[in-house]
């Protein structure tokens, strides 16, 4: 058991601190709450996937979760601005404007990932912010391809909607086409 989470841990870490970002306060907490999570989903593992996929998918439908319950208490605030999510090094960066845009970015995914069913959230994880293939996120997530395809434009629709929603971040990701 110890060699499996040696060789699962750092996918898990990888996983979690894309869904919530690399400074969030709660990343430490999440991945043992993955890791704990893998070990207690290991006797649902069907071996259909490699033992690193079934833990990734762990740790996104954990840290997507707590991205959900984040997101629930910044909405109870009344002015609904969320300062731990702010660029913590946007004023060293040699390009300020750059990393501000993406921290940007990654929050309205973020966002969207807290809004969207679960199975479209995950789905969009797996495909868009770590690169796997339509055949891997089906493989892993145990489902058809053809469903796989359907929860990746279900979730790209809400992602467009919320983008079109957003004056900031649509004026944002308008620039970046000019």
């Amino acid at each position: 058991m110890r060699l499996l989470l040696r060789d699962v841990g750092p996918r898990i870490e990888r996983v979690v601190r894309a869904v919530l970002g690399r400074a969030n306060e709660d990343a430490d907490d999440v991945v043992q709450q993955a890791m704990l999570g893998f070990v207690q989903a290991l006797p649902a593992f069907r071996g259909e996937c490699e033992p690193t996929h079934f833990a990734s998918r762990v740790a996104a439908r954990t840290a997507i979760a707590c991205a959900r319950r984040r997101r629930a208490l910044r909405d109870r605030h009344e002015d609904g601005v969320d300062v731990d999510s702010l660029p913590r090094d946007a004023g060293r960066s040699p390009e300020p404007l750059a990393t501000t845009e993406r921290a940007r970015r990654m929050e309205l995914l973020r966002d969207v990932l807290a809004q969207i069913p679960p199975e479209q959230a995950e789905t969009l994880s797996l495909r868009i912010m770590f690169g796997w293939s339509l055949a891997e996120v089906a493989e892993t997530t145990g489902v058809p391809l053809n469903t796989v395809r359907s929860r990746l434009r279900l979730a790209k629709t809400a992602l467009r909607a919320a983008i079109e929603a957003d004056p900031t971040a649509h004026e944002a990701l308008a620039d970046d086409d000019e």
